[in-house]
Parts: C-alpha cells; structure tokens; sequence
C-alpha cells in the first residue's frame, strides 16, 4: 500500500522528533546520574521533551457548505482505511466545527457539543474543560457501517422557532428566505450541535496530526473563536472552492475577513479548486480541459488577489476512489499529488525548523551553564593542586600559614553569604509584587468587572467602552510588570558583579526578559476587537449585545492565555535568574571548605601531602571527563536536530 508524500514526509517528522526526543532524555537522565543538574536545568530539559513528545500538527480545512471538504479530508489522510472516515455526500454533512486528532488516554469516540451552549457564558475552549458538556459516543471501529452511521450525526438538525434561532445567532430575521421558510411551518432547521470531537487512532493523528473542519461561513462569523484562535493558530489552512460553483459572494467573504489576514503560527495558505471532474468532457480533448482547468484557476486566483501558482485545481473524489483502488492513472488525473507535494513542503519543513529551534535553545542554555560549573571546578581544583604542590619541602609555619589565609577567605565567603541572604529577601519581595501585577487572580478581577459593566449596558457605545477599559487595564498591569522587571533585573546583576570581584566567581550577564511579545499580543487582540466591531455586526445575524458578549468571552479567554504563557516565561526567568548564582554560590563553598579542609589535614599530620594531591587530582580528572562527556552528548543532540530525516524538504528552510 503505497503512502502519500504527505504521509511520507509526516512519518519522517516523527522519526526526526523521536529521536531529538532520546537524546535530550539522555541528557537529562546523565545530569541526573553525575548529580550536575538543578531544578531550573531539569526544569528546561522536561519543557523541551514535553514538546516533543506532545507536538502536533494543525491543518484547518475552510470553505462554504457542498465543496467538498470532507471529502478531500478521506482523500488526503484517510485512504488507506479504504473507506470514508469523515461523512461526505450531496448537501450539507457536517453542520459544525469539527477537530480530529488522538488522545491515547480516552476511547474512541464522536463528542458533540449541544448548540444551546451558545447562549451560555464559555468559550469552546472553556467548555472543552468540562466533560459533563459533551454528549459521546463511542466508534466501533471493527464495524466500518457502525462507525460511519455514528459519525452521521455531526449531520444531525433539530427545528425551533424563529426566537431560539435568533438566540443561538444561527438567522438573519431579515433574510427574505429564512422568513418565507419560518412562515411556511412556524420553524427552522438548524445545526444540532456546536463543536465536534473526534478522536480516532488514525496513524497520522497517533503521531501528532490535528485536523480541523469548519462547515461555512455562520459557523465561522458565530463563534469569533474560530477567528481569533483556531485559525490563527493552525500550521496551514486550505481553502476550498467548488469549480462547479466559482467564487462566490459568500467564498470572497470567508477568504477576505478570516483566511487572508490571519498570521501567527499559519504560514500555509493554499487555495484548492475541488471538483474537477466536472469539467472533463468526453467531447473534449485532454488540452481543452486543461486549458479549461487553468481558465478556472486563474479566474479563482485573479478574484481573491493571489497568483495562480497559489491555487491547486484537484478532484477529491476521484482521487479517494483511486488511492481506494490503487489506480494511480485516475490519482494522477486528479491532480491530488500536486496539493499534497505543496502541502508537504509548507508544513513539515516549517514546523521542524520551529520545533528544532526551541529544543537547541533549551539544550544550550543548559549545557552552557553545566560546562560554565565545570570549567570552574576545574580551575578551582587545579588552585588547590598548585597551592599544594607548593607545599612540598616547606615547613610547618608556612601551613599554619596558608591554613589562616583560607579560613579567613572562608570567614569572608561567608559574610558575602549574609549579604546575598539578605539580598534574597529583597528579590523575593520583589517578586511577589511582580506576581501580583501579571497574576491570573489579577487578570479574573478584570474579566468579572469587564462582564459586569457590559450586562449594565445595552448600547454598543457602553459595550465598546468596556472592552477598551478591559485591555487599558491588561495593558496598564503588563507595563507595570515590566518596570519591576527591570528593577529586579538590575539589582541582580550589581548583584553579580559584587561577587565576580570580591570573591572571584565567573561573571555572569543575567538574562534578559521582557513583556513586550505579549504586550503585542494583547494590542493585536484589541486591533481585533476595534476592527471587528462594527464589521462583524454587518455580517452576522446574532443580536449586537449577545455577540458582543460572545466575542468578549473569547478575547478574554486569549488574552487568559497570553498571561498564562507571560506567567510561565516570567518564573522561568526568575528561576534563571537567581539559579546561577545559587549554584556558584554554592560550588565556590563546597570548594572553599575541600581547600581549607586540605590545608587542615595537612597541618594535623593527618594524611601525606601527596595523597591530599592525588585525591585533588583524581577528582580534577573527573571533571574533565565529565566536559568530554557532555560535549559528545550535545554534539549527539546536535546531529540529531540537523538530521536529514525529513530529506531534501529540511534543506529548503536552511
């Protein structure tokens, strides 16, 4: 059974994430074993082995209703299961967002979230918390009918009146249509649930793969979600048009206000032109089609402003029914393989090199620091073997001597020591002031007083005010956190530089750290915000207080983890901060005591000068050993991240 390129190129993905995978965990584990790790390095180390063991790959599918997205979902990932995962048919199939990934921890199962969550306060993401919220069922997965008949429900519509649609945001009381329709019978059909869940054991979603399937532009303009964080946040989005319809109004629409302007993490976006196959006319030439076929491209491309390079004519069914089939003259004639190629070359390549990247970055900054410790060891031992060997043939006054000299830099070590106890107390007091400023505690208060001003008002004059106060005061407590910052900053390193010159330990540059990313973050949400609000009033049909209220749930929900990821880059660097210190705070005691200890021993005719040297010695042998040992390590990790296990795609991002 012949495997796609895509399929291909996302197994050597994984290949090339396991084993960066056993080589970081190797270090970490020889750390551990030569007891030259702390709780900020393991601490590193467990993040970068977190994300390469939990990374996944997120592909959004976008289009109106009847392009065939479903079906180009079966063609692309799931035709070796020589069936239709994903329900694909005439008319509509799947009536909402849909995600399909795997999570070895729960049952495969269809979840559907109930539509009448749309007139409670949560985002999906805070309902995606709260099991109790979903109603499951389990998939069969030894029964292909069982299976595909439970999947049928994200099909499923249930018909109100014309106030609980307009409640759930799914009508334009307006619309001539959805008023003939409610007049005929007093009712309207509408999606049956919210947000679906698929979790399957699919090898591709085993290995990380997140699909996301969004059913047409209601479902995308009701849940501002999609807009502010599902689509931003996928590694490519694949729009589709039907070559039987053209672009329509609504397609424009969709591309124009929420494919076109995202950025973030999205860094493919492909146009695909699905159902080909119907202009292959038996009474025309294979030319005249492919000409035909580029005419079509092209008019796609010219009317959402892309080059026709960007838009990949393809026949999903045909090629599902040819990879079915093994009949790769059909596939070929598809032109399924030429959207896969591309898909291939945006998304692997670029997700590896981000991946790579935050994995070198952590495996250095710890082997920096533990070759740093270890150097110093080294010379620190190598002293003590000059100060000893310089003993030999000398009499006891010159030891008694020495024996004064070292106690009195351990006396003045230790009055230092004081000092940056001290010290401490001011940091951590400054810290705790930090912690208030950007803490989740603070950022509830201001999602609760937000909520509260807007129930107050039922004017978009008052319900924009309020937001805008909203992200003043997020802003205002994230500027009030970077001058703490500095401040703590500052101190740390006169800090440093003291015990560099008083005491001889190795100058540090402590890191730097600053706030500005998630402040940008935020004043891009706020962007959305004011960009958004009167347009998207313009496109929607829910009542203007409700969406608002919507779309304020879901912005706060970002800005929420925004300072979840400011909060936890800010303790890592508190921990970074202080950790090198401690530790040659620590190493340059150990060593102060071994030298005095030495000296001590020495006087007392306790032991022979050489002996004391030998150990010296044997000890200033380990520590080099342990440098040869990790340079081989990180040079292992190092091959590993360069490894051309994803072939000639990784040298295209070089």
């Amino acid at each position: 059974m012949k495997s796609t390129t895509l399929v291909d190129e996302f197994e050597q993905y994984s290949a090339w994430r396991e084993a960066v995978y056993v080589r970081v965990e190797a270090l970490r584990e020889w750390l551990a074993t030569q007891e030259l790790g702390d709780a900020e390095s393991d601490r590193r180390l467990g993040q970068a082995l977190g994300r390469l063991q939990d990374d996944t790959l997120n592909v959004a599918f976008v289009a109106e209703f009847s392009r065939g997205k479903s079906e180009l979902i079966n063609a692309i990932f799931f035709s070796d299961y020589r069936q239709r995962v994903l329900p694909s048919a005439a008319g509509r199939t799947t009536m909402c967002p849909t995600e399909l990934y795997f999570e070895p921890a729960r049952r495969p199962s269809l979840r559907l979230l109930p539509i009448d969550t749309r007139t409670r306060e949560g985002s999906v993401a805070d309902y995606k918390r709260d099991p109790s919220a979903w109603e499951e069922f389990p998939l069969n997965l030894e029964s292909a009918e069982e299976m595909s008949a439970t999947l049928m429900r994200l099909a499923d519509t249930i018909h109100v009146d014309a106030a609980t649609a307009d409640a759930y945001g799914l009508i334009d009381p307006t619309d001539a249509e959805t008023a003939r329709s409610i007049a005929r019978d007093g009712s309207i059909a509408i999606p049956r649930w919210r947000h679906a869940l698929i979790n399957f054991p699919h090898p591709l979603l085993k290995q990380g793969l997140v699909i996301l399937d969004t059913p047409g532009l209601n479902a995308i303009g009701t849940e501002p979600e999609l807009t502010l964080s599902m689509l931003p946040g996928a590694h490519a989005v694949l729009f589709l048009l039907g070559a039987d319809t053209g672009v329509t109004k609504s397609d424009i629409e969709i591309w124009r206000q929420h494919i076109a302007p995202v950025q973030g993490a999205s860094r493919a976006r492909l146009v695909v032109l699905n159902k080909i196959d119907g202009l292959w006319d038996e009474l025309k030439t294979s030319d005249q089609i492919d000409a035909e076929i580029a005419r079509q491209a092209a008019s796609s491309a010219a009317q959402l402003d892309l080059p026709a390079s960007q838009v990949y004519p393809v026949s999903a069914q045909k090629a599902l029914v040819a990879k079915v089939r093994g009949d790769e003259a059909l596939l070929a004639k598809s032109r399924l393989p030429e959207l896969e190629t591309a898909l291939s070359q945006e998304l692997i390549p670029h997700k590896q090199a981000l991946v790579g990247e935050s994995t070198q970055d952590a495996v250095e900054d710890v082997v920096v620091k533990v070759t740093e410790l270890l150097e110093t060891r080294l010379a620190t031992l190598q002293d003590q073997i000059d100060e000893l060997s310089g003993l030999r043939g000398k009499n006891r006054d010159v030891i008694q001597h020495m024996m004064v000299k070292a106690n009195e830099d351990k006396q003045q070590f230790n009055r230092g020591l004081d000092q940056f106890n001290a010290l401490r107390n001011v940091f951590a007091s400054q810290v705790e002031t930090l912690r208030r400023q950007i803490g989740m505690k603070q950022l509830r208060d201001e999602v609760r007083h937000t909520r509260v001003t807007m129930e107050k008002s039922r004017f978009s004059v008052g319900l924009r005010d309020a937001m805008g106060e909203y992200f003043r005061r997020v802003d205002g407590n994230l500027v009030a956190a970077s001058a703490t910052i500095d401040e703590i900053r500052s101190m740390m390193t006169a800090m440093y530089r003291k015990f560099s010159e008083e005491h001889g330990l190795a100058a540090v540059n402590p890191p730097e750290h600053s706030l500005r990313k998630y402040r940008k973050k935020v004043a891009h949400l706020r962007h959305l915000f004011e960009e958004r609000f009167n347009t998207v009033f313009k496109m929607l049909t829910l009542g203007q207080h409700q969406l608002t209220s919507r779309f304020f749930e879901t912005l706060a929900s970002e800005v929420v983890q925004v300072y979840e990821l400011a909060n936890s880059e800010t303790e890592a660097w508190l921990k970074a901060l202080i950790a090198p210190m401690e530790t040659q705070v620590r190493e340059h005691k150990t060593q102060l005591v071994r030298r005095l200890d030495s000296v001590s021993r020495i006087h007392a005719a306790t032991e022979t000068l050489d002996e004391r040297i030998a150990e010296l010695e044997a000890a200033s042998g380990t520590a080099a050993d342990q440098l040869d040992s990790l340079a081989r390590i990180n040079s292992r990790i190092a091959d590993a991240l360069v490894g051309d296990l994803a072939g000639s795609q990784l040298a295209k991002i070089a």
